[in-house]
């Protein structure tokens, strides 16, 4: 029997169809449904090949095309979210009037993000790439038309805001019955993302969700899940570094991006041998894992971050978010079991977390630096360029509250880099290489997490500056809006409120993770943000 996975992961299918470029984005063939099952397709298609002696033109693939597989979209129907109300509470929190009226615009946004998927899919799964949840999702917007792993943190943050507490649960249910399938999240919502993951941030999403509504029984409910994530990643990840165990990115995968399939072939014929284009294809992989694709952050060349795309090397990265965000789920998931009044387990839970605290501490913390750095496995040695995942410890808790001087030496760090000096946030990194993760882009979820970081520290200086980087975000954030009537996925440091570019496709609006970043920031400090200048 022949599967979806045929057709939209690897094969001759996929090979023939995406290398002819019929259509400007590779995502878009892969979204396609199928008007039959993968066998009559498959069948038909070397119908199709033997007829045309295996050499079609372009107009006749895509013709072919268009006969058997139905428009992107097919999988959904028209959906308006059954929580959604006009005018949630919190915007009464945000005292400066304009503020208020985005805030109610971005609420009104949820509209458009909300996905249904049609009775169809559950019913002939094997027919479609997208993978089949019993729930409606809000997804990011643009060419992103299902749900993604690590935007759905920021998108729980702003839907709980909205009061839309039906709509986040049933997200939350749809990716506890996707690791109860896999074992784990795939990167996003479709079967060609089904061998790798993202950062995991379900057990953020779902403390979120309890906290917002006090449903401690959807906590213990959900635990068991949740533990099964958690060591899916801690069984897969692991690399021992100087004694210690932390993870890197790099699930087993092969072949390139069937969502990139063109480019990826394109760019990996650099390489001569077989294996290196496949070793390349794992790195490509590795780093959409991160949820940083791509970035300088990833290139290693004779130890450095020189380099381009065919440098990747993120398998050989000890990323320090990852191991920060890992720390973090062991604490949620202890937190969990003590509800459930199972404290071996609640004990069991917190002695992990304090494991990974531990070599987090031994091996990513630079006190030279006053900061965690990536970690090089190939050169063995930190990776001293700013990433604003260095200070992704301070968004998870993974510190030592009593160390007075952590302060001091964070905000050295932040001065030495210079990162208060660009007028539309922090850059997602210093290199200007034309990779969307690099500079001059600046990334919501990025801000929004080193916001809260350092509000987090026990400092009037570091919250100062926290409220500082909140004002101009919200600012910059509402200019774009009022200019464009849209929200950005990325925006860009040189310009408030300028959108960014670069990478493997166009600017994207709608947007998921920036609507609830922004929102989150505005329920934050609304008594006292404005939309007049910062300075």
């Amino acid at each position: 029997m022949s599967s979806a996975s045929e057709i939209y992961c690897h094969g001759k299918l996929l090979d023939t169809v995406q290398m002819a470029h019929i259509y400007p984005d590779s995502k878009t063939f892969v979204d396609m449904k199928m008007k039959k099952t993968p066998n009559e397709t498959l069948s038909a298609f070397n119908d199709f090949m033997e007829q045309k002696k295996e050499a079609p033109t372009t107009a006749e693939l895509k013709a072919w095309v268009e006969s058997m597989f139905e428009k992107p979209g097919a999988e959904f129907e028209e959906w308006i979210p059954d929580d959604w109300i006009d005018s949630p509470r919190f915007l009464n929190n945000i005292k400066d009037l304009d503020l208020r009226g985005f805030a109610k615009n971005l609420n009104a946004v949820w509209h458009q993000l909300g996905r249904k998927m049609i009775a169809d899919v559950g019913i002939n799964p094997e027919q479609y790439s997208i993978i089949h949840v019993d729930h409606p999702v809000i997804v990011p917007g643009g060419r992103f038309r299902e749900f993604y792993y690590w935007d759905s943190y920021w998108i729980v943050q702003g839907l709980l805001l909205s009061e839309m507490n039906h709509t986040t649960r049933g997200m939350l249910e749809n990716f506890l019955s996707i690791v109860q399938r896999y074992g784990f999240i795939p990167n996003g919502g479709r079967i060609y993302y089904s061998m790798r993951s993202q950062p995991p941030l379900l057990c953020g999403m779902v403390k979120s969700y309890v906290d917002a509504t006090n449903d401690t029984q959807f906590a213990m409910d959900a635990v068991e899940t949740l533990e099964r994530e958690f060591e899916f990643f801690m069984n897969n990840y692991i690399v021992e570094v100087n004694g210690h165990q932390l993870a890197a990115y790099g699930y087993k995968s092969s072949g390139p991006r069937p969502e990139s399939y063109r480019e990826d072939v394109i760019s990996a014929q650099v390489f001569d041998k077989e294996e290196d284009k496949q070793d390349y294809y794992c790195e490509l992989k590795a780093a959409a894992e991160s949820g940083m694709d791509f970035s300088s952050r990833w290139f290693i060349k004779n130890g450095t971050n020189q380099g381009n795309l065919t440098d990747l090397k993120c398998r050989s990265i000890i990323a320090v978010e990852l191991n920060a965000i890992l720390y973090w789920n062991a604490k949620i998931i202890s937190e969990f079991y003590a509800l459930k009044n199972n404290a071996q387990k609640a004990q069991l839970y917190e002695a992990k977390a304090e494991e990974i605290k531990k070599a987090i501490d031994a091996v990513l913390w630079n006190e030279d630096e006053g900061a965690w750095l990536d970690y090089d496995l190939i050169n063995k040695k930190h990776r001293h360029y700013f990433v604003p995942t260095n200070l992704s410890p301070l968004w998870t808790g993974c510190y030592n509250k009593d160390d007075a001087s952590l302060p001091k030496k964070i905000l050295a760090y932040i001065e030495k880099n210079e990162l208060d000096k660009y007028p539309g946030g922090v850059p997602n990194t210093m290199a200007d290489t034309n990779e969307q993760w690099d500079f001059p882009n600046v990334w919501p979820p990025m801000q929004h997490m080193l916001i809260m970081g350092l509000d987090g520290l026990n400092s009037k200086e570091a919250k100062d500056l926290a409220f500082k980087w909140a004002q101009r975000w919200v600012r910059g954030n509402f200019l774009a809006y009022n200019e464009t009537h849209a929200m950005f996925e990325k925006y860009s440091a040189v310009e408030l409120g300028g959108h960014g570019g670069g990478g493997e496709y166009e600017v994207q609006t709608g947007f998921g993770w920036s609507n609830g970043a922004v929102m989150d920031l505005m329920n934050k400090y609304g008594d006292r943000l404005t939309t007049g200048s910062i300075e």
